[in-house]
């Protein structure tokens, strides 16, 4: 599968914790401090600790792959709807060149839509996938463009721009996931054109080899079309083919970067990667893919390309990103011992044995502090990753797992003292145990579903890694999910030495059956059902262990005070109940069978009770916290000598929200519309 991440947002609800808060006045620790606040969303900023002590060619490295991560920040753009880079001139044009009263409510509705808009790399909101509604008139745009001596239709096609932003049935949703429905015809992205879904599906099913054993991802890098001749066919993300001028923009900066790699092995993972760019060929990519992930002993890493799946309805098409990180070498002690003890793990996993990975190879994993987020992972980000996302490359060369601590510390600073526990946890005995120990559970079970969850498991022989459709993304999550729950509460971790209380788990658990049964709601508008993949996997896991449990009371949603509480009567019981479902979402991985899949999905993950749904956002709205954050980058500036070569290169956290947008913008825009 190509689900290999749990997003960011994951943590929107994530419960405050007892850490100390950061020093939002010091520019050298600005963890957690707000930056923005607009609509559903909080913009932070994160600390980058330990850049100072990197040596200086370590620091040119992360330069250089810092500008190669931002040169494609356009691709992602484009991928998500064919006119969102038309309509982000547009929004920053008007912005800047606004000579009216900035302090008017049409300014400021104007000022909070394109602030929604930068922040969801298009017109829909990147995680709802639904489009913005701006609350000023189109009547005020055109006259306001009018004063400023701007006409829409020099942005483009004049009616389809109005349309995307005052239309409420044009393209109203990125990517559809309802059942009964086209996928493709009904979602807003622009990775397909002219095409149904059977099409797509005929397609790709006619290329597929069922008796190979190296197959490529197919569709990962390419944008399907119909050509004039009623024929289906691909656009291949390449240099010289879709998308090159970022591409070729990239490439040179990776270029530039090769220098000062950490060893020759480094090198060849870049040089592999620019021959992919140059090329398009996704066996290339398999053979980057390889180099990467055997590539264990580099500090600095990075991710670029196309590689998460989440953006297509179909789950084929990676939507590009980047993450650029150096490894947080005490914390990652942590993750050594789990990777290192990954065969266990996999040998006691509560499946079926012909379902268990006989031999676990090359699970490698570490905690890092991320450099730059571009992208796919901007500005909302993934807190964890687990790839390459191919499983015969995972059976037969492993795979590399990350937990992004700075980002976690960043969460966890930010959530301190909002609230939140007085109003959804149960008593002070549980909102004790979540102060103690729910930010080392969090991590730990970050570690568990990347590192071991999603390496966990295989496919049966002639199993197709595509056979669970438009329910692949949810089914993977669900179980890297379950792996991560299960272990958390077994003694090896106390064994490891990565806990050092037996119920220090039980907050994890809590936190896990509170977000899916309850508090992850507030991210859905009322009357509708959900749709993005982790929030479908959390109340999969949540509503079917509250109704496999309920003969024996294991968790119950009681009443107290005129309130609903989760309250989890035996966490031993609700061990056994996930290690059950885990059981059974392997077995539909392993065997293929989407009928299954289907019937979970559909039964436990998207209706939403509306008289509960109405009551977490009656008392949500009480706290005024964001559901939903993301962050700005820190800025890197090289430091050059008289010959105009870099020495250094200098970090700072003074950039706001709304100027990085736009300078980014001004300095990194490659593709026209």
């Amino acid at each position: 599968m190509k689900i290999r991440r749990i997003t960011a947002a994951a943590l929107a609800v994530v419960i405050a914790t007892t850490s100390a808060m950061a020093n939002y006045n010091d520019p050298k620790n600005p963890s957690g401090a707000v930056v923005d606040r607009f609509a559903d969303i909080e913009v932070m900023r994160y600390a980058v600790p330990g850049f100072d002590e990197l040596t200086p060619d370590q620091k040119k490295l992360i330069y250089y792959l810092s500008e190669a991560a931002l040169a494609g920040r356009d691709i992602l753009w484009d991928q998500n709807g064919k006119y969102n880079l038309q309509l982000r001139r547009l929004l920053e044009d008007v912005y800047s060149k606004y000579t009216g009263d900035r302090n008017s409510a049409d300014f400021k509705a104007f000022e909070k839509y394109l602030k929604q808009v930068e922040f969801g790399n298009g017109a829909h909101h990147h995680y709802s996938t639904d489009k913005f509604a701006p609350e000023f008139s189109q009547l005020w745009l055109e006259n306001t463009m009018a004063a400023e001596g701007l006409k829409i239709a020099d942005y483009g096609n004049a009616v389809d721009l109005t349309r995307l932003m005052f239309d409420p049935t044009f393209m109203p949703k990125r990517v559809n996931q309802a059942a009964g429905q086209d996928l493709i015809a009904t979602s807003a992205n622009n990775l397909y054109e002219g095409v149904t879904q059977q099409e797509v599906e005929n397609y790709y099913n006619a290329m597929k080899d069922s008796t190979d054993t190296t197959p490529v991802s197919y569709g990962l890098n390419t944008r399907v079309i119909k050509g004039p001749d009623g024929k289906v066919t691909e656009q291949v993300y390449r240099l010289g083919g879709l998308y090159s001028p970022a591409i070729a923009r990239i490439i040179d900066n990776l270029e530039k970067a090769m220098p000062y790699a950490e060893s020759q092995q480094q090198r060849d993972v870049i040089a592999k990667l620019i021959s992919y760019y140059k090329s398009g060929d996704l066996k290339e990519f398999d053979e980057y893919s390889i180099l990467w992930v055997d590539d264990t002993a580099s500090k600095v890493d990075f991710v670029n390309g196309f590689i998460e799946s989440y953006g297509d309805p179909l789950g084929m098409t990676g939507a590009w990103e980047s993450i650029v990180n150096f490894r947080n070498d005490k914390a990652s002690k942590r993750t050594q011992t789990i990777s290192e003890n990954a065969q266990w793990f996999e040998n006691n996993s509560p499946v079926d044995p012909r379902f268990r990975k006989p031999h676990v190879k090359g699970v490698t994993a570490k905690v890092i502090n991320a450099a730059v987020l571009a992208g796919d992972a901007y500005p909302s980000s993934p807190i964890g990753i687990n790839l390459p996302n191919a499983n015969w490359i995972r059976a037969a060369h492993g795979s590399k797992s990350v937990t992004i601590e700075n980002l976690t510390q960043a969460y966890d600073d930010a959530a301190h003292g909002n609230g939140f526990n007085e109003e959804f946890v149960i008593d002070q005995p549980t909102r004790d145990l979540l102060d103690k120990y729910l930010f080392i559970t969090d991590n730990l079970h970050t570690d568990l579903h990347e590192c071991l969850g999603h390496a966990s498991g295989q496919l049966l022989p002639g199993v197709d890694p595509d056979a669970l459709k438009a329910h692949g993304s949810t089914l993977e999550e669900t179980r890297a999910d379950l792996f991560a729950l299960y272990y958390l509460a077994d003694p090896k971790l106390l064994e490891l030495g990565l806990l050092d209380n037996p119920d220090a788990y039980k907050a994890e658990y809590y936190k896990y059956m509170l977000n899916g049964l309850m508090t992850q709601l507030m991210r859905i508008e009322p009357g509708k059902d959900v749709e993005e993949a982790h929030m479908r996997n959390r109340k999969l896991i949540a509503e079917w262990v509250l109704e496999k449990g309920a003969p024996d009371k294991v968790v119950e949603l009681v009443r107290k005070d005129g309130k609903t509480y989760v309250q989890i009567n035996d966490y031993q019981k609700l061990r056994e109940l996930f290690g059950q479902l885990l059981g059974e979402i392997q077995r539909i991985k392993s065997e293929g069978d989407y009928a299954a899949g289907e019937a979970l999905v559909e039964t436990y993950g998207v209706k939403v009770d509306p008289a509960l749904h109405k009551e977490v956002l009656d008392r949500y709205a009480k706290l005024d916290i964001a559901p939903y954050k993301g962050f700005v980058n820190p800025v890197y500036t090289p430091v050059k000598d008289a010959s105009g070569n870099i020495t250094d290169v200098t970090i700072s956290f003074e950039e706001g929200y709304l100027p990085q947008m736009l300078r980014y913008s001004k300095e990194y825009s490659t593709l026209s519309k």
